[in-house]
């Protein structure tokens, strides 16, 4: 089949008919102006955050947001949240926070079996739907406003509380890597279903990278460092090319054996406070690498500064 006729009905909705091999400056930008940001994953308790917010100030770092809770806000009580709260507030910084509980909670096996892995997660039947739902509406009240989301049919639901006003207008969805998207299709779908931001598959190259960007207008979010579960990678050298050509995006940064799955993973509420402060640590040091590496090489780059003011910081 003539491939051009492809071609010209991907272009005819929005979508590049091929990856951009020739990795365009982007022309979209952060409402300040900036072209990246700096995102910390696994800040899991109020100590983590306060060892974060401490290396944040010595190293004199902007980190701009923090993944929270990966093990599930239902695992936190009121006191931890509201401090946690408290604290993202004074430093000004946005706070993703990963409701629970998740469908890997529940009684089916499915998702563990190697053919069931495919099926990915999402959430099982109404009242999964409704024991997220609430746990995301518990936390509103304590003042956050931003929430990870992995299922794009909860991300549709929880679009259309917004809209109707059952949740406030200023609440963002940012959508994780589990949900495996990895083109400018699936970018495109989420910002129709609302999210404010996303999380591609991170071991895409450059040109497939910059073919997302062309097709959709919210920020994209980059694992510059990953866990050894997701390939263990370390991409701090693309990083001036992603932030020219891919303009606004996150850089994230998640290093360690494991993320949420394997009897390695960090974001389980058995894990050491201690040690993942110590691992918050490094991860603020690794984005100052990240930020130095940018402004040798594509200088013209910047980075938004503090508290920009479209940042989903708690209301406290």
């Amino acid at each position: 089949m003539d491939q051009s006729k492809a071609v010209k009905a991907m272009e005819k909705h929005g979508i590049p008919g091929r990856d951009a091999y020739d990795l365009p400056t982007s022309e979209k930008r952060f409402p300040d102006g900036a072209w990246y940001r700096m995102e910390i994953s696994g800040i899991e308790r109020p100590g983590v955050l306060s060892a974060l917010i401490d290396e944040m100030n010595k190293r004199k770092i902007a980190i701009h947001r923090v993944i929270a809770v990966v093990m599930g806000a239902t695992l936190l009580d009121k006191a931890e949240l509201t401090d946690f709260a408290q604290m993202a507030a004074d430093a000004k910084l946005e706070v993703i926070l990963t409701p629970g509980p998740r469908s890997a909670w529940d009684t089916g096996r499915q998702l563990v079996t190697p053919e069931g892995a495919f099926s990915g997660l999402r959430f099982r039947g109404s009242d999964q739907l409704r024991h997220v739902i609430s746990d995301i509406m518990r936390c509103i009240d304590i003042g956050f406003r931003g929430f990870l989301v992995i299922d794009e049919g909860l991300l549709w639901l929880l679009n259309q509380m917004r809209k109707a006003g059952d949740i406030p207008e200023d609440i963002i969805f940012k959508v994780s890597i589990y949900a495996g998207h990895a083109s400018g299709a699936g970018g495109k779908l989420l910002q129709e279903l609302g999210a404010g931001t996303f999380n591609p598959i991170g071991d895409l190259s450059l040109p497939q990278f910059a073919s997302i960007r062309a097709s959709c207008d919210i920020p994209i979010d980059f694992h510059v460092m990953l866990a050894e579960s997701f390939g263990g990678y370390n991409r701090m050298y693309d990083a001036p090319e992603i932030a020219r050509t891919c303009a606004p995006c996150y850089y994230k940064v998640e290093p360690g054996p494991a993320c949420a799955a394997g009897p390695g993973a960090l974001y389980k509420p058995w894990t050491s406070e201690e040690m993942l402060a110590w691992w918050a640590r490094e991860k603020v040091k690794y984005a100052q690498i990240i930020h130095e590496f940018i402004q040798a090489n594509c200088p013209e780059c910047t980075m938004s500064d503090v508290g920009a003011k479209d940042l989903a910081i708690p209301k406290v």
